[in-house]
């Protein structure tokens, strides 16, 4: 297959997370790509991956998700989105190669090709897997240098982010992380926090109350989100290691990357932080966190090309 000349789709339900990964690759297989966004109602919703697509989103149907002729290479992750995947394959009569981002969950046989982060652990014939995540801050991040940083220099950046698979974002929790940063903030002439959408609230005002010192940059959910320009700007980052997403995208900057762990934090994140630990690209965060040079991370163009080679066979 020419991939040049391929239509490509990016089935998602829209989750954020899935989003990042699933345009990241499309961007860089091809600009003209199509984004779809499934949304089955009950019962489907619920049985998805196992069951059928919704009869309202299937191929054939004008105001669906999957309306029009196939694509060449549909990009899905999101288990609401692969009954789609079987859907296509099914309708293209195997044509369309199947490209599923995070395991499926229903076995490795449903796609052409399947990305998985190595803590995964998962490994096969049509398996593409690497330590980090694929993602598209690098153009982003080169652009924002290009600018002065918006905030007193050095500063000290701070990525949250919620609770997850079990990580605990209580009262306590952020008190004692505010501690620490008052303590490692110390030597930064400001720091700047800014929160995800599953950050809680109560624990958003416990943090913000916690944290002492004179230039202290909070993101409150107005105006534009300050996270590329934390990233691009911070002399040091401390990033959440619940979110496997933000700790790949905090990688493909050149400066000092922190982890701070969420209590409960699941295992295979934390198998993740311990990798990155021992190459000497992470740090676990204590109460300090000084300035330290370290060669960028970025799995994306590693993925695409695997992808590539095997679709053009």
């Amino acid at each position: 297959m020419n991939i040049a000349d391929a239509k490509i789709w990016v089935l998602t339900d829209g989750k954020i997370g899935d989003d990042v990964q699933c345009l990241a690759i499309a961007q860089c297989l091809d600009a003209n790509f199509e984004k779809r966004v499934v949304s089955p109602r009950l019962p489907w919703s619920l049985i998805a991956p196992w069951g059928p697509v919704d009869p309202r989103e299937q191929p054939g149907n004008a105001s669906g998700p999957l309306a029009g002729s196939p694509p060449d290479i549909a990009i899905i992750s999101g288990r609401r989105a692969i009954p789609h995947a079987r859907a296509l394959k099914k309708e293209s009569n195997g044509r369309t190669r199947i490209v599923v981002l995070k395991d499926p969950r229903i076995g490795r046989g449903h796609a052409d090709i399947i990305w998985v982060p190595a803590h995964d652990r998962v490994s096969g014939p049509n398996i593409i897997s690497t330590l980090t995540s694929p993602h598209g801050l690098a153009g982003k991040i080169a652009a924002s240098r290009k600018s002065p940083s918006p905030y007193p220099t050095p500063f000290l950046g701070v990525v949250l982010g919620g609770p997850s698979g079990g990580a605990r974002y209580e009262v306590e929790d952020a008190l004692d992380l505010g501690a620490r940063l008052s303590d490692a903030a110390e030597q930064y002439g400001a720091i700047v926090v800014t929160p995800s959408r599953r950050t809680p609230p109560q624990f958003i005002k416990a943090l913000r109350e916690a944290i002492a010192h004179e230039q202290l940059f909070f993101w409150d959910g107005n105006g534009d989100n300050p996270y590329i320009d934390i990233l691009t700007h911070a002399d040091a980052l401390v990033i959440a290691a619940d979110s496997h997403n933000m700790m790949s995208e905090a990688l493909a900057t050149e400066v000092g990357v922190y982890a701070w762990c969420p209590r409960n934090m699941a295992s295979k994140l934390t198998w993740f932080i311990d990798e990155l630990v021992q190459r000497g690209d992470v740090i676990r965060f204590d109460n300090s966190a000084p300035p330290f040079v370290r060669t960028p991370i970025d799995a994306t163009p590693e993925i695409v090309e695997k992808i590539k080679a095997r679709i053009s066979r």
